[in-house]
């Protein structure tokens, strides 16, 4: 599984002690982590959580990664931003608890941490445990385990509700303040790791002629 690390503005400065501590957990289990930045918070492009929202989307959409980690100061922003845009499942994680809960019981693709709360002493062995918690099983094993087949069946609802409620991902790029989609995508190292790691398509065609 690819996993790829979004961070928001206001906590792009955290970049590196989350980007360590999600490499050493994901790779233990045989992942790939990809950083998209922000790598400061002085970084030229400001990845505000609503971008946050549509590029962890055109990640996922585009195949370039299987999952997102993200988050802002509460995490709920960019949980709320991300969950707006279309195949893109993200929880609110707060703790190693609820990292494992929400895989095994939604399955999702994306979650949103609090990085501005709970972040002083311990920090790193907190982020830690909500990643090793987060991949040590696949997902959707259900919980408890007498729960199982609602669970999955209550995911599969889910899942054909956004095909519905939700508009494709082109139509979303294309019909946006450009000026707005050019700047979510204008990110240090965006241009190189999408075209590397992004399925040949009409959309990672259409995001890189925005790059």
């Amino acid at each position: 599984m690819r996993i790829g690390l979004v961070m928001e503005n206001s906590q792009g400065d955290k970049n590196p002690l989350v980007y360590e501590c999600l490499k050493e957990v994901a790779e233990k289990y045989g992942h790939e982590v990809v950083n998209y930045g922000m790598y400061s918070s002085k970084d030229e492009c400001q990845i505000t959580y609503v971008k946050a929202g549509l590029l962890s989307s055109v990640l996922l959409n585009s195949k370039a990664v299987d999952f997102i980690v993200t988050g802002c100061g509460t995490g709920e922003g960019a949980m709320l931003a991300l969950n707006s845009f279309p195949a893109t499942l993200c929880g609110h994680v707060v703790d190693p608890e609820d990292a494992y809960l929400f895989m095994q019981i939604n399955d999702g693709n994306a979650i949103a941490i609090p990085y501005a709360k709970g972040m002083g002493w311990g920090a790193e062995l907190r982020l830690k445990n909500i990643f090793e918690q987060l991949f040590v099983a696949p997902g959707g094993g259900g919980y408890p385990k007498d729960r199982v087949v609602p669970e999955q069946r209550n995911k599969k609802i889910l899942d054909q509700v956004k095909t519905v409620t939700h508009t494709d991902i082109k139509y979303i790029v294309k019909n946006l303040d450009q000026d707005f989609v050019k700047e979510t995508f204008s990110g240090e190292h965006f241009k190189e790791y999408f075209s590397r790691d992004a399925q040949e398509g009409e959309l990672k065609d259409l995001v890189l002629s925005l790059c």
